[in-house]
Order: C-alpha cells, then sequence, then structure tokens
C-alpha cells in the first residue's frame, strides 16, 4: 500500500514559497478589481435608470457570473476533498490559487470591461 503524501503547513522549498507569493499576489488583485468593480457597478445605477436594458443585462451578468464562479469554486474544493478521501493530498496554496482563480479571472475581465464603457 502506497504511503501517503503529507505536504508541510509551512512550504521548505523555494517552489512552494513562490506559490505563496503568487497566492498572496492573486488575493490582493482580487481585493482591489474586486473594489474597482464594486465602485464602477455603483456608478452604472446612481447614472442609468434601473429599468434600462443595460442595466437589466449587467445585473444578469452581474448575477450569473458570481453564480459560476462559485459553482467552479466548488468543484475544485470537491475535487481537493477527494483527493484527500483517497490518500492524496494538495498543499493549501495551490488549492488556495485553484480555488480563487474563477472570482479573479472574472472580477478582473470586469474591471477591464467596465472601465472601457466610460
Amino acid at each position: 500500500m502506497p504511503s501517503p503524501s503529507y505536504y508541510p503547513f509551512v512550504p521548505s522549498t523555494p517552489a512552494a514559497m513562490l506559490d505563496v507569493w503568487k497566492l498572496g499576489i492573486m488575493a490582493f488583485e482580487l481585493w482591489t478589481t474586486s473594489f474597482s468593480t464594486i465602485a464602477m457597478r455603483h456608478g452604472l445605477w446612481q447614472s442609468q435608470s434601473p429599468t434600462s436594458a443595460r442595466m437589466i443585462k449587467e445585473n444578469q451578468r452581474m448575477v450569473t457570473e458570481k453564480l459560476e464562479a462559485g459553482l467552479e469554486t466548488g468543484f475544485e474544493i470537491q475535487k481537493a476533498m477527494l483527493q484527500m478521501t483517497f490518500g492524496g493530498g494538495t498543499p493549501w496554496w495551490i488549492t488556495g490559487r485553484r480555488t480563487m482563480t474563477p472570482f479573479h479571472r472574472r472580477s478582473s475581465a470586469n474591471v477591464r470591461r467596465l472601465s472601457r464603457r466610460r
């Protein structure tokens, strides 16, 4: 029977430390792009009629993106838990990046898209 692979809680190799650094950068980018997106959408809500086709489309897009990102994140968490169940495992810094990627990708795209509209 193969022995399960265990990863230390604290990264000990340069590659693992780089992955932790990338996770931190991704978290910071997600934080800043989320605030920017919220501010730009808030500006749209103040300047547009709530029943206009553009606002309805933007609100539907916002809800759809959040649901899709939540589902993708849930699938990543399920994969990580199944790996642990069967004796495998992935370090937290890799799982963290995988679970944040759907929200990060959409938030970055929203900032680019909404900033062009002005």
